[in-house]
């Protein structure tokens, strides 16, 4: 897949193209229904499919005290992205100078001009251009005026059943009797309700955080659980406080070697025990106490929260309860390997 982030770096000759417009925070099942069906279709058609995507999200830049917290980091947007099968992305960088263009000069520059558009997918409620006054009916109007068709794209909801993409165990149906449509603001709810395995299944795999391994305060090693921490710029929504199964995932390592992805136990909170103020994602990996992984970018892969954050009365205490904690751990993650073992 292509990735650009000027139209600059867009090949003279390429197109005629397929292109949708849009955020793609967390890249869940809807954008991805959407995308595969929007590439199947641009192949059928000998077009190239591309995706036009903004960093930062826009609200960051006009809203910054609303903007809701990213799912996603830009690494992993792109790469999500590029699963669908898209051709190209062209990863533009939103400023307020960039948002002042009009909707028929974003039009024309963008996707006629750079991309040369054949087809513009959109939802209904589509808005771009200078103050979001375009609309559906501006887009259908410039693609008549610029000669691309206009291809709206319904909400997608889930069917009543799913797999079970966190690899947690069981494959219960979403419960959603008011068929909500897959959306990243659903994703957040239910982050924000420690939820991760519910959001796994909207997103279609376990959600993510990414960041740089840094120094904590030591604790977890004097304790015998030495955990890595994430660096508080790291990439990924924190969910709510607690402790949760997960996998910890090494991007540097050649993928399939031993280390390269190891079960973890993660902790998010402020460690009331100690009486810590700020918050934290730190992950201890099973069994290990030879890893240093200080400096090195790691993917922590959320699947399951097993108990809120607690204050316990004595150290004692806290070392009885983190190792009921790695069993609980064990009992979630160990499906998961043998089904992947199973596969291999």
């Amino acid at each position: 897949m292509h990735r650009w982030t000027d139209l600059a770096q867009v090949p003279a000759d390429f197109g005629p193209s397929v292109v949708t417009v849009g955020n793609f925070d967390g890249v869940h099942r809807g954008h991805v229904g959407v995308l595969t069906r929007m590439v199947a279709d641009a192949r059928a058609a000998g077009a190239r499919s591309v995706a036009v995507t903004f960093t930062p999200h826009p609200q960051q830049v006009h809203r910054p005290e609303q903007a809701p917290p990213l799912l996603t980091g830009d690494t992993d947007r792109l790469e999500l992205l590029e699963q669908t099968g898209l051709d190209a992305v062209l990863l533009l960088t939103y400023t307020l100078e960039f948002a002042q263009q009009t909707a028929e000069e974003f039009v024309r520059r963008y996707l006629v001009e750079g991309l040369r558009a054949r087809t513009v997918v959109v939802g209904r409620d589509v808005r771009f251009g200078r103050g979001n006054a375009g609309d559906l009916a501006t887009m259908v109007e410039l693609g008549e005026r610029f000669g691309f068709a206009v291809e709206v794209i319904e909400d997608v909801a889930p069917d009543g059943g799913d797999e079970d993409p966190a690899g947690a165990g069981g494959a219960d149906p979403l419960a959603d009797p008011l068929r909500r449509r897959w959306s990243s603001t659903w994703v957040r709810e239910l982050l924000a309700a420690g939820d991760v395995r519910q959001a796994a299944r909207v997103l279609g795999r376990p959600h993510r955080m990414r960041g740089t391994v840094v120094h904590g305060d030591k604790r977890g090693r004097d304790l015998g659980y030495p955990t890595a921490n994430l660096s508080p710029d790291s990439a990924g929504m924190v969910p709510a406080d607690g402790v949760y199964a997960g996998w910890l995932r090494r991007p540097g390592v050649e993928p399939g070697a031993p280390d390269a992805v190891l079960p973890a136990a993660v902790s998010v909170g402020t460690n009331p025990t100690f009486d810590g103020v700020q918050r934290r994602v730190e992950a201890y990996v099973l069994d290990r106490t030879d890893l240093d992984l200080y400096g090195e970018e790691v993917v922590l892969d959320f699947v399951e929260r097993l108990r809120p954050t607690l204050r316990f009365d004595s150290v004692d205490e806290l070392v009885e309860q983190m190792d009921r904690d790695v069993e609980g751990v064990r009992g979630v993650l160990r499906p998961v390997a043998d089904q992947a073992d199973q596969q291999d």
